[in-house]
């Protein structure tokens, strides 16, 4: 798994965007609002999930993802890519967008 991938998965979700992030590393976004974003060196992904999805991928496979920071009802797992299952990261991409989509762009990619 490297960022290539990462690219084209977020590439292919209605109105997702790619920003410059706060320390110059590629953040996605749809309608403004962060949903994953890759370290600088592009070796690892934090994406947006829920606090039960966190933990529990962080118990299954602690050599792939790790806890990032927590607020409100979201947590946000930091993905090693090169460790990590393709199909898993692209659903976990998806999702975070999802958490973060309006749902007239949810509607777009369900049909």
């Amino acid at each position: 798994m490297d960022a290539q991938v990462v690219l084209k998965v977020v590439r292919a979700l209605p109105g997702a965007e790619e920003h410059e992030g706060w320390a110059g590393q590629p953040a996605f976004k749809v309608r403004k609002k962060g949903f994953a974003y890759l370290s600088e060196d592009e070796t690892r992904l934090i994406v947006k999930a829920f606090r039960e999805e966190q933990e529990a991928l962080v118990a299954e496979s602690p050599d792939v993802y790790s806890p990032s920071w927590e607020s409100g009802r979201f947590a946000w797992v930091d993905i090693t890519l090169d460790a990590a299952d393709e199909e898993e990261v692209a659903e976990l991409l998806t999702e975070a967008w999802r958490l973060t989509a309006p749902k007239y762009l949810i509607a777009q990619l369900d049909h």
